[in-house]
């Protein structure tokens, strides 16, 4: 089994995001190469004029999910929300998925992954090295997001512009954590900080969805009459965060406003029908989401062959 390298230290530099973290990249549970490097994984689909990618940056499996997803969860509901998905209730996993769009005029990678060498490894398998992105777009600077932009004090991404919501960079520029400190701080004075409703590219629009954290922003892609929408972390379990939007997340800055913002994307991925991808969702994290059983409540519908040619 590959070592991942993965030690307390490395938990603080996300930032606080995600403490109780225990990530192994795809390559400490699937096959490796001979060499030990990460093994990466990307699906493609075409959506109009683009090609988007889905990048596989790792997994991880924690114990205890009631205290990640359900904060202000009956514990007995949470038994039977688990119970009626087939899911272990004391035990729950997820992966970290990173989107790579291809336009006709740029590449751009939408959040960095934490670990910058399963991050190439996606990328490579993608057919694309880290010396092609032209941009790098972050939804937020959670540490899981953003530990991929450098790598020995060095860009990962060498010849990308960084883009990034300016409410969110005002936050963590004011409350400093070590994943931003040390990853995003060296970049952002060259980066370009946007807001609600701004253009980052052709097609590509920002929509806030503040809550995860006040910045925190979701990407809707528009070609040739086909949209997807970039989720990030408006939800993080295609269960509990689905079913349950109103269940408290631990990582979400203002529990309120996370639950609040999860019910508005989630309805309006229902409504209008819009396919998404959604960083922890299951790889390759691509799906629909339909009205669920019960009024609030969401199901989760995953991606088949809607997109094969």
């Amino acid at each position: 089994m590959t070592k991942t390298g993965f030690s307390r230290r490395d938990a603080m530099l996300l930032g606080g995001a995600l403490p109780a973290l225990v990530a192994l990249p795809a390559a400490a549970q699937t096959a490796a190469p001979d060499d030990g490097a990460p093994e990466g994984k990307a699906h493609t689909i075409k959506l109009g004029n683009l090609e988007v990618s889905t990048l596989l940056g790792g997994t991880n499996m924690r114990d205890n999910p009631i205290e990640t997803f359900g904060l202000n969860a009956d514990p007995s509901e949470w038994e039977l929300l688990s119970s009626a998905n087939f899911l272990p209730p004391e035990r729950a996993g997820n992966s970290f998925t990173m989107t790579l769009v291809k336009t006709p005029e740029a590449l751009a990678i939408f959040d960095t992954g934490m670990f910058p060498d399963m991050t190439k490894a996606s990328l490579a398998a993608a057919g694309h090295a880290p010396e092609d992105v032209t941009h790098v777009v972050l939804t937020h600077m959670h540490g899981d997001h953003v530990s991929g932009l450098t790598q020995d004090g060095k860009p990962v991404f060498p010849n990308a512009k960084l883009i990034a919501p300016k409410a969110e960079n005002d936050y963590w520029a004011a409350n400093p954590s070590e994943a931003y400190t040390t990853h995003v701080a060296p970049l952002i004075g060259d980066a370009t900080l946007i807001a609600d409703n701004d253009e980052v590219l052709p097609g590509i629009t920002a929509v806030a969805a503040h809550g995860h954290t006040p910045g925190h922003t979701t990407y809707l892609l528009q070609s040739e009459g086909a949209r997807l929408l970039i989720t990030a972390d408006s939800f993080n379990h295609y269960v509990y965060s689905i079913q349950r939007p109103d269940w408290h997340v631990r990582f979400d800055v203002d529990k309120d406003a996370g639950a609040a913002t999860r019910t508005k994307v989630l309805a309006r991925l229902a409504e209008e029908r819009i396919p998404f991808i959604g960083y922890h969702m299951p790889y390759p994290a691509l799906a629909y989401i339909a009205p669920g059983d019960a009024e609030g409540s969401f199901r989760y519908v995953p991606a088949t062959y809607q997109f094969a040619g």
